[in-house]
């Protein structure tokens, strides 16, 4: 007996999964049903679609609820992929979103070919990238912390000395002198510098664990040779590991700079065209802005060269390992 096959769109929540069906040829997709999100629901609908001579794909997108789903249906034998949100091709004036024509809609665009699956990283890389994220988070939370602290001393008028770089070390010998008449504004003049405190220490004990990966874990030999680019440092390095995964997934460095965000903008048509900045789209946290202003990643050193008008970087280089040359480039890193 013919193998048939059976596309399955699953639209995920944190209680609920709405499972459709779409099957082979251009029948119309059928809505399963709402299950519970638990281990056991996900086994049901498996028995319940599956049989002896059919083959189930699935498909869901991607977002807050992870990849375990991901995990256990391969787990079982079955094959799954996850989809970007922002690469499902939509309908115009399509403008109603519900779990039932999501799900739908998955089936219906997973028979015909029409998704692009997500790299999906294993727990080992996931849990790298949720450490590298921590410290993002910790930083924008510092900056927070920097604004309200500032601005507070700015209302009342409580400036540093002349020539005193703000946050430097002679800037917190300032703060830690600062006393007020008020209690009141005492008060929460030292809440704010606690809050501060308390930031920077956990930026620092996230900063040691990303230390410890860098010098301990399997992606050593990658994290070293990240920093031979020049604006590397090692809380970068891991940063780029951790949220590309594997360079070679990519076939060249224009497709890593599309996922980093670093190609230009376009609208073209006809004999007109037009370039713009770069997209900063794909990468989130990677800060892959960050690294061709730093010039780690540069996609117009060619141009550059031939006009002779690239300005000299006067910016102090970052630190590195000691012993490593800034001789290497990401298309070496990714054998390409």
């Amino acid at each position: 007996m013919k193998d048939t096959t059976k596309f399955v769109g699953l639209d995920v929540s944190k209680d609920t999964i709405a499972v459709a069906v779409a099957e082979g040829g251009r029948g119309e997709v059928r809505f399963v049903g709402t299950y519970p999100h638990t281990v056991e629901a996900v086994h049901k609908v498996v028995k319940q679609l599956g049989g002896p001579s059919v083959r189930l794909e699935f498909c869901y997108e991607a977002g807050p609820t992870g990849y375990g789903l991901y995990r256990l249906l391969p787990a079982m034998g079955l094959s799954c992929i996850v989809v970007a949100p922002s690469l499902i091709p939509t309908r115009p004036g399509d403008r109603v979103k519900t779990d039932k024509r999501g799900a739908v809609r998955l089936a219906q665009l997973l028979r015909a070919g029409e998704l692009t699956p997500v790299w999906v990283p294993g727990e080992v890389d996931e849990a790298l990238r949720d450490l590298v994220r921590a410290r993002e988070d910790a930083v924008q939370d510092r900056l927070r912390a920097r604004h309200r602290l500032s601005k507070f001393l700015l209302r009342w008028n409580r400036r540093p000395p002349e020539g005193t770089r703000a946050w430097s070390k002679a800037h917190r010998n300032w703060l830690d002198q600062l006393s007020w008449s008020d209690v009141r504004l005492q008060t929460v003049f030292q809440e704010y510098l606690h809050a501060l405190d308390e930031i920077e220490g956990r930026i620092q004990r996230l900063e040691a664990a990303i230390h410890e990966q860098a010098t301990q874990s399997d992606r050593v030999p990658v994290i070293q040779a990240l920093q031979t680019l020049r604006g590397v440092a090692e809380v970068m390095a891991v940063s780029l590991v951790a949220e590309v995964g594997e360079f070679s997934r990519f076939r060249n460095t224009r497709k890593l700079m599309a996922y980093a965000g670093l190609v230009s903008k376009e609208f073209s048509s006809g004999t007109r065209r037009w370039q713009g900045g770069i997209t900063k789209t794909g990468m989130p946290t990677c800060d892959g802005y960050s690294l061709r202003r730093r010039g780690a990643i540069d996609t117009n050193r060619q141009s550059k060269d031939r006009s002779g008008s690239g300005r000299k970087d006067s910016r102090p280089k970052s630190p590195t390992s000691p012993g490593v040359p800034r001789t290497g480039s990401i298309a070496s890193i990714g054998g390409w």
